[in-house]
């Protein structure tokens, strides 16, 4: 069995008070269900990339390896020129919204609560995602999450660029100014891009969770100091950290 969390480094002890929580949605608060990938099947053939084909495995193969980053981002790497770029990710984002609409999301167990928990402690807490707000809104919306924290972020929330870039954890720093110092937010999410994103805006904690994408190799290659079975684990963590 594994251990509800596993420090990455010998400094993970060493963080500082953590005034500012980071949370990443699907995989990490939200589970889809590999929604991304049933969505994607669609925006690959709107670009008339069919199942089955190598270019599709291809680029599937690509999008499972990015999960955590803007889908705009992924779409301008796989089909180049910014028309089709953005062709591509209307139909993701439609698909996606839809599916979402099916009722074919679910909080991650214990979600909820632990974004509860922090609130309850004085903590701030931030909702990110890589999809566009309207898919954002779209799954807040669905599991009734609209007014649960203050703060929702998007990338185009934090000029365009998502996650792996610092932007969307700086732009949270900046919003709720709950925290004096980046070193006082903690930053978790289930890819190792989620992860990335936290090192980079200097964290004082950055936890990847088991739930989603990626797992503990891609969570430490990336700078992780925690590794948790699940987002539910980080309110016990930030406990003995405090």
């Amino acid at each position: 069995m594994t251990h509800a969390t596993t420090p990455a480094s010998t400094h993970a002890e060493k963080t500082t008070d953590i005034r500012l929580v980071v949370l990443d949605m699907a995989g990490t608060t939200v589970a889809d269900g590999g929604l991304v990938e049933r969505a994607f099947a669609v925006a690959a053939a709107e670009l008339g990339v069919r199942e089955g084909t190598a270019e599709h495995a291809e680029h599937l193969a690509y999008v499972r390896a990015t999960m955590g980053e803007s889908k705009i981002s992924v779409f301008r790497h796989l089909f180049g020129d910014e028309a089709r770029a953005r062709r591509a990710n209307a139909a993701f984002e439609k698909a996606y919204g839809e599916l979402v609409d099916g009722g074919l999301i679910a909080p991650v167990p214990g979600a909820r609560e632990t974004v509860e928990a922090l609130l309850a402690s004085g903590r701030g807490v931030v909702l990110t995602t890589g999809f566009a707000r309207v898919t954002q809104d779209a799954i807040l919306a669905a599991l009734g999450w609209a007014d649960l924290v203050p703060l929702t972020l998007c990338p185009a929330d934090a000029g365009g660029r998502g996650r792996p870039f610092p932007d969307m954890v700086l732009e949270a720093f900046l919003r709720t100014k709950a925290a004096e110092d980046v070193r006082q937010v903690a930053v978790a999410g289930d890819t190792s891009y989620d992860v990335l994103s936290g090192v980079r805006a200097g964290a004082g904690l950055v936890a990847g969770v088991r739930t989603g994408a990626h797992g503990d190799a891609e969570f430490r290659a990336a700078g992780a100091t925690h590794v948790l079975d699940s987002v539910a684990g980080l309110p016990a963590l930030l406990a003995g950290a405090r």
